[in-house]
């Protein structure tokens, strides 16, 4: 597995002084991304085939958010590849080695210019070692939306939203999301589904129900007529407390 070493930042941190799931899931995030540019297969390598890895969906499970200044460590490794299709798993550890979170992600290679699946190259099958997968209850790459969910307030898609791809980051969704839900709820599972992409200036229709027990929340992030751009859904549940 591939690993980099971190240390809580006050920047990463919530009220309750825990790193918050936006942060954790952006070293998620950035983990994949070092991973690549240390093998040679990062930005500039796509660039120069024209292709792009889209996220299509995560499923982050959570059993203790690392305190301030707590020394931590982050690792990503591929599991399979079929045809255009590459999932991994992320892992985040105490340096003791105590599991903190774990991850399963699914991911897309596409043609930027064709928008259509490509095939990863001979490089890419090399350059990316496949690892047994990592043992965890995974859960179906489909979220299902409940009918009886409540429009909130529509917002805009700003500058600060996008990326390098110029359309909405992955982990923006999130952050969307978990503004249309109690600041309160303590979030053990994350799961997300991404069915287009958003750009600068589209607007964002937020729809949110929550489960029968309370013990869910799903958010679906629309454009006008409906039609979702991402499925954001937030599970509480029996994760370690920060101690």
């Amino acid at each position: 597995m591939y690993t980099f070493d971190g240390r809580v930042r006050y920047s990463e941190v919530g009220e309750d002084g825990c790193m918050s799931l936006q942060s954790l899931l952006d070293y998620f995030q950035d983990c994949s991304t070092f991973h690549s540019e240390d093998i040679g297969l990062g930005m500039d390598y796509l660039k120069e085939l024209g292709q792009v890895w889209l996220l299509n969906a995560w499923q982050i499970c959570i059993e203790r958010y690392p305190r301030l200044n707590e020394r931590i460590v982050i690792g990503t490794a591929p599991y399979e590849f079929r045809g255009f299709i590459g999932c991994r798993n992320f892992l985040m550890k105490t340096q003791a080695g105590e599991v903190l979170a774990y991850a399963n992600s699914i991911w897309t290679l596409l043609d930027k210019e064709t928008m259509r699946p490509a095939k990863p190259s001979e490089k890419m099958l090399e350059g990316y070692v496949i690892e047994e997968k990592y043992p965890m209850n995974y859960a179906p790459r489909k979220i299902a939306v409940p009918a009886d969910g409540k429009a909130l307030e529509s917002f805009t898609v700003k500058p600060h939203h996008l990326d390098t791809n110029h359309h909405v980051n992955n982990g923006q969704y999130v952050r969307m999301a978990m503004d249309c839900i109690p600041g309160d709820f303590i979030i053990r599972q994350l799961r997300v589904e991404y069915k287009s992409q958003a750009l600068l200036g589209d607007e964002i229709y937020p729809v949110v129900a929550v489960g029968e027990e309370g013990n869910c929340y799903t958010v679906s992030l629309n454009q006008e007529d409906g039609t979702p751009y991402s499925i954001v859904e937030f599970t509480t549940g029996q994760g370690k407390a920060a101690l």
